[in-house]
């Protein structure tokens, strides 16, 4: 029997619907019969804030407390700056390799796209009228989301509840990582 609950994954930088443990958490979360939906997010390449926001309330429809997201990395960001837009109570979110400062860039190209991302303020308060179900998981060696800094980010801004895993890099395929228990266990929870 299928539910009316909806959970919108929101993939990376550079990222798609079919690599890292997106397949996985699907498979997962459609076993126990959410209606689940990745879409493929517009020049995942060089992502641009106002298309990807604009690409999840067009794929999002009309959101509802039964509306859940996760998102991976810049995903995270575009998640935020999507229900900035909304004035709608959502079920609720994890992050996973959020961030609001970033290191190891490797090109002036890619210090150019993320730069609107690291510099475009979020409306934190916005954000916590949507939900209070907000958890961040991060890894304790990821190369490219410093720990300390965008944990605490979080922490006071959104009052969000963090957990760290231990050696699982940035949480992609280049750190081998295909699937991800932690993330189902806490969208799980928030789902109740």
């Amino acid at each position: 029997m299928a539910n009316n609950k909806r959970i919108y994954i929101i993939h990376g930088w550079d990222g798609s619907p079919k690599r890292e443990w997106f397949p996985w958490i699907k498979k997962q979360l459609e076993s126990r019969n959410y209606n689940v939906t990745i879409p493929e997010m517009p020049h995942p390449e060089e992502p641009i804030i106002k298309d990807w926001v604009d690409h999840i309330s067009k794929v999002v429809g009309k959101p509802n407390n039964q509306t859940y997201f996760i998102g991976h990395s810049i995903g995270c960001q575009a998640i935020m700056r999507y229900l900035e837009t909304v004035n709608q109570q959502i079920g609720g979110v994890v992050f996973v390799a959020g961030f609001f400062k970033l290191t190891n860039l490797e090109s002036d190209e890619e210090e150019e796209v993320a730069k609107p991302w690291l510099e475009t303020p979020i409306d934190f308060d916005k954000i916590k009228k949507t939900t209070d179900k907000i958890t961040a998981i991060f890894s304790d060696n990821d190369q490219f989301v410093p720990l300390a800094s965008n944990k605490d980010v979080l922490k006071q801004k959104l009052d969000t509840k963090i957990v760290v895993e231990h050696n699982k890099g940035h949480f992609d395929e280049d750190s081998g990582i295909f699937e991800v228990p932690v993330v189902l266990d806490e969208i799980l929870e928030i789902i109740g």
